[in-house]
């Protein structure tokens, strides 16, 4: 295991308010799980009572939505080990974007932004104008518009999380109906923002208007791992554009981003969780769909929080 390190600065155990932060990364999302399953045992409390936002993408959209739901992770775990292999398991983006929204539907119902009991960004890409699209819980995330905001821009939480997801060409776009613009077409948040950082930071300062020196991120990634070994099929299909660096790009992009935070915002103390494994047998990608491999990623996020404990004790001020 290659441990990721990203200083933290800022005020240890001063933080009055904390951001949670989830990446994008399909299947992988178990490993953030794993990670989570050990925070919310360090804090003692579900983790929506303990952070003031938190922030998702793809597959961090799914867990940040079920967190601001008030699930435990617990039950995000077991949702999780049930619902990958259903959606993934599909060979086409047609089976996996109808096995996807059945998911989402069963699982978030009819439930609007306004059902989310802490601030909350879910953030996906705008497709026809070509820039973010993050929808949020609060009107005081807003930047402008206050007086018509819209929570999720009048979408449910299913809408939006089966948008920020929505990783073409493995899946189909989707268009949505909002409150304000009509109808969209959106696609993955990866696109834009896989790690989604420095959207929830540019919340907390500018719309919030909380000091940097009372803030405090944990930022959790997907763990990264080698390619798995391929079927003649799959070999021929991911040797072709686009598909061929998709999962290199949702990567560059979160690294990019976390150098950015990193120059940007270094006076925040932050707490980033994201190994590199490169042994063979956790070779995999974010269509990976066997059970038994999602369990050792799960695995991997909790023995990945054990590197990092007494940074996020000493961050976040916890004894």
């Amino acid at each position: 295991m290659i441990v990721e390190v990203a200083p933290s600065e800022g005020r240890r155990g001063s933080a009055t308010y904390k951001i949670l932060s989830l990446d994008g990364g399909g299947s992988k999302g178990v490993y953030t799980i794993g990670v989570l399953r050990e925070v919310e045992a360090l804090v003692g409390k579900p983790l929506c009572e303990y952070f003031d936002l938190v922030f998702g993408t793809s597959t961090g959209a799914i867990i940040t939505a079920l967190i601001g739901l008030g699930y435990k992770t617990e039950e995000i775990e077991r949702l999780y080990l049930e619902l990958i292999p259903a959606v993934m398991k599909h060979r086409t983006k047609r089976g996996r974007t109808k096995a996807l929204e059945a998911a989402a539907t069963r699982v978030f119902g009819d439930k609007t932004f306004s059902d989310l009991k802490i601030d909350t960004g879910i953030v996906a890409t705008n497709y026809e104008f070509e820039r973010p699209m993050v929808f949020k819980q609060s009107v005081r995330q807003a930047h402008g518009g206050k007086s018509t905001f819209e929570p999720g821009f009048g979408c449910t939480i299913a809408d939006a999380v089966i948008a920020s997801c929505a990783a073409f060409p493995f899946f189909r776009m989707r268009s949505l109906t909002t409150a304000k613009t009509g109808q969209v077409v959106v696609l993955d948040g990866g696109y834009v923002a896989n790690n989604p950082t420095l959207f929830a930071l540019a919340d907390a300062k500018q719309a919030l208007g909380i000091s940097l020196a009372d803030m405090a991120v944990l930022s959790v990634g997907v763990g990264s791992y080698n390619e798995p070994k391929r079927t003649f099929l799959h070999r021929a299909i991911f040797s072709l554009w686009p598909f061929r660096h998709m999962a290199k790009m949702f990567n560059i992009s979160s690294k990019t981003i976390e150098q950015l935070r990193y120059l940007l915002f270094a006076e925040v103390a932050t707490v980033r969780i994201n190994e590199t494994y490169a042994q063979a047998e956790y070779a995999t990608d974010l269509l990976e769909y066997d059970p038994d491999k999602l369990r050792k990623l799960l695995s991997l996020g909790r023995e990945s929080f054990a590197y990092h404990e007494k940074e996020i004790r000493d961050v976040f001020g916890l004894s």
